[in-house]
């Protein structure tokens, strides 16, 4: 068994560059593809990956990417619509076997959801982590009442 994962990652703005780098970093053999060659200047100097300039809606990028070989897929787009689209390609026509898209819109995490598509949404998660600190600063100050 090998240890080492293939994984695709779509977007290389904030949290596509740094997940690369954190995953290159670890042995895992990564390719990223954006259509915008000057985000690929996010990547640390040690990322040994790959780098696809393209569209990552276009079958054949996607397939210059060997994304039928990959384990994981990320959708890390600023675009809720691109994100579920090339991940429900990677989920049903390449058989990515785990495929994760960010979606920004709460609403819209029931229907990737039904499309059988993981997110993370990081407004759900800043929202969730906000109230936590409120219930833990309301009941740290009920102790001190007491």
């Amino acid at each position: 068994m090998r240890n080492s994962l293939y994984i695709v990652i779509v977007g290389c703005g904030r949290l596509g560059s740094h997940l690369a780098n954190q995953l290159s970093r670890v042995g895992h053999a990564i390719v990223v593809i954006d259509s915008n060659e000057e985000t690929f200047n996010d990547l640390s100097p040690d990322f040994s990956g790959f780098r696809i300039v393209g569209d990552a809606t276009q079958m054949a990028v996607l397939k210059q990417a060997k994304l039928k070989r990959a384990d994981v897929f990320f959708a890390t787009t600023h675009g809720d619509n691109v994100n579920l689209m090339v991940a429900q390609v990677a989920r049903k026509l390449f058989n990515v076997p785990h495929v994760l898209a960010r979606v920004f819109d709460p609403r819209r995490e029931q229907i990737y959801d039904q499309l059988g598509v993981e997110t993370i949404c990081p407004t759900a998660v800043a929202a969730e982590m906000f109230l936590m600190a409120v219930a833990s600063h309301r009941a740290a100050a009920g102790e001190v009442k007491s």
